[in-house]
């Protein structure tokens, strides 16, 4: 069995189980902004992953001003960031995250967060889910504006880089379709998809996948080099 290095995390859907307040969130906004919510299909193809600007671009089919993108995105951001503080019981990470980060950390496992949600948001999971307990926050990679987002590759590529590994020697864990495709364009060593929204079934079908998993209790340690498990 093939062994890697280090791993990069999506984080929305992945680390943190949060599609369906997204989806809420961007259902409102997409009505406001074309008169009519996204469809289910096209949250799987045209939100998870992307940044705001491409999902705004895309509901209003042209390039919107980077004022609209500004008050239409934070508007939503700080709607979503509500809900989660409104909703106490789900507001954690997902089952096995916490135990899974403190292995990688007694271990020395190289490990970052390369997500399309913006610097407020991140800071606002950094603060409620103590991520500093187990990531360098300066390596964590999201949307500053400059980044192309996902599917596009230069995300897992920095995120690599702020490692100091190859992407073909790094694991990614993906929930998103746009962001398999990134990891797969920027040569992502081996991709794990999490069935924390969609059916197994979806991920069946891309072949990209080479593994599935559905907490990360089943996540298999024995993929990291320096560590072996000991029976």
């Amino acid at each position: 069995m093939k062994k890697y290095k280090g791993i990069i995390f999506d984080f929305n859907g992945t680390l943190y189980w949060d599609s369906a307040k997204h989806k809420e969130t961007w259902r409102e906004y997409s009505k406001k902004l074309r008169g009519t919510p996204f469809s289910d299909e096209e949250m799987i193809k045209y939100m998870f992953g992307r940044t705001n600007e491409q999902i705004i671009k895309y509901a209003i089919g042209k390039q919107p001003t980077p004022e609209m993108v500004e008050k239409y995105g934070q508007e939503k951001e700080a709607l979503y960031r509500q809900m989660c503080l409104n909703d106490n019981q789900n507001f954690h990470l997902a089952k096995g995250v916490e135990e899974f980060l403190d292995f990688l950390k007694e271990n020395n496992i190289p490990r970052t967060i390369a997500t399309m949600s913006d610097w407020k948001n991140v800071e606002f999971y950094i603060e409620h889910f103590h991520l500093a307990k187990w990531f360098d926050i300066d390596k964590i990679v999201y949307s500053d504006g400059i980044i192309p987002g996902k599917p596009a590759p230069d995300i897992y590529e920095i995120a690599a880089k702020n490692l100091g590994l190859k992407t073909e020697e790094c694991i990614v864990v993906e929930d998103a379709l746009s962001g398999i495709e990134s990891a797969r364009a920027a040569g992502i060593g081996k991709i794990i998809a999490i069935c924390s929204e969609e059916p197994q079934q979806l991920y069946e079908s891309i072949p990209a996948v080479g593994g599935i998993i559905h907490s990360f209790d089943e996540f298999d340690r024995n993929l990291f080099e320096n560590f072996c498990f000991k029976v």
